[in-house]
């Protein structure tokens, strides 16, 4: 899809550990991007506006990075996303993830209209359809970890070539 999305990239160790989860079942998912959070383009909001310039992106979504401080999250069990053949390590949808993500969509840009409820997930199989087998090993998958999310990528994807990083911004709020 041509947009801009916001993500949450993991890393150190989970990260590591969940591309290698990728890899394992869905290698098409693990090539596209490192393990994330779509903060924005995906649920609760659809992408960004792909005309939008670097310049608005910036001056729209700083000001919400800098009130932010940065939040200490941790996945839930893994679960069958919306009964289709995806598996997702979610996140609690609400508190300080849920303002965050409704700060950012109150921004003043413009987005397209959101296809699901904000519901914050890494996602482990998108792609292959999922065996018992496969499915079971992939609701096994723990990440009980707790880890930060201080720093957003902001993102043009406009398949088939690869997405271009426009932007990071720190959360630094509360600093």
């Amino acid at each position: 899809m041509n947009g801009i999305f916001i993500l949450a990239e993991l890393g150190g160790a989970m990260a590591q550990r969940i591309r290698a989860v990728q890899e394992r079942f869905d290698p098409k998912l693990a090539a596209e991007a490192p393990p994330h959070v779509t903060l924005i383009g995906s649920s609760g909001a659809g992408p960004i506006e792909p005309e939008t310039i670097v310049e608005d992106l910036r001056r729209a979504i700083e000001p919400v990075t800098r009130r932010t401080a940065p939040i200490t999250l941790q996945f839930r069990r893994p679960m069958r996303f919306l009964q289709r053949e995806i598996v997702v390590l979610p996140l609690d949808p609400h508190g300080p993830m849920r303002s965050f993500h409704d700060e950012l969509r109150a921004s003043g840009l413009r987005y397209a209209t959101a296809r699901w409820p904000f519901t914050p997930h890494c996602t482990l199989s998108f792609y292959p359809q999922l065996t018992p087998q496969s499915l079971r090993q992939l609701l096994a998958v723990r990440e009980d970890d707790p880890w930060t999310l201080d720093l957003i990528r902001v993102y043009h994807t406009h398949p088939p070539q690869p997405p271009t990083r426009l932007l990071d911004l720190p959360l630094s709020g509360g600093a």
